[in-house]
């Protein structure tokens, strides 16, 4: 195998809610996300089914002709269900402890395992260039699964939008580089 995956982490929206909205911001980072992967021979678009994943690849799709598939398995990596006020402490212990988990949340293996299992799925077709467009949390654990120095630290570092290249060969380790600026 010797495939190119793009995943992006969506531009600012008005909320975490499944159907929050790109702001005008936003939607003005995801015709600057079509713009770069304009001319990366892009040929499959894999998207998160939250809204604000779809319109930020959404742009891209349209100029290259190609359709906006969705994967619940790629929508973002829940902490809990409960509010916390220490809610990145808590976070930041679910990189540290991957079986750690709160109460309605998401572990980050269990998390991990269903987006590398989405992308399995994009790499065993004949895509040799796909796009995956996810969330911050489930990007950066992700990130790990090809690169395992990738953690909290990353994910503070994330913009929104980002993106990132994987370079994926048999005859060597995947090679990941941040392409967002």
């Amino acid at each position: 195998m010797n495939k190119i995956l793009y995943v992006v982490r969506h531009g600012k929206a008005e909320g975490q809610e499944p159907d929050a909205r790109l702001t005008l911001d936003g939607q003005v980072q995801a015709q600057n996300i079509a713009d770069t992967l304009a001319s990366f021979g892009i040929d499959r678009i894999v998207s998160s089914t939250y809204r604000r994943a779809i319109d930020s690849i959404q742009p891209l799709a349209e100029r290259l002709g190609l359709p906006v598939e969705t994967d619940e398995r790629i929508i973002e990596a829940g902490l809990s269900s409960i509010n916390y006020p220490d809610w990145l402490e808590r976070l930041k212990a679910t990189f540290e402890d991957p079986d750690l988990s709160y109460e309605g949340g998401e572990s980050s293996r269990a998390a991990a395992g269903r987006a590398v299992a989405a992308v399995d799925a994009v790499l065993l077709t004949d895509a040799q260039v796909p796009v995956v467009v996810t969330h911050g949390r489930l990007l950066t654990l992700l990130m790990r699964h090809y690169d395992s120095r990738f953690g909290f630290d990353n994910w503070r570092a994330l913009s929104s939008p980002d993106l990132f290249r994987i370079h994926l060969s048999d005859s060597r380790a995947p090679e990941v580089a941040r392409l967002w600026k």
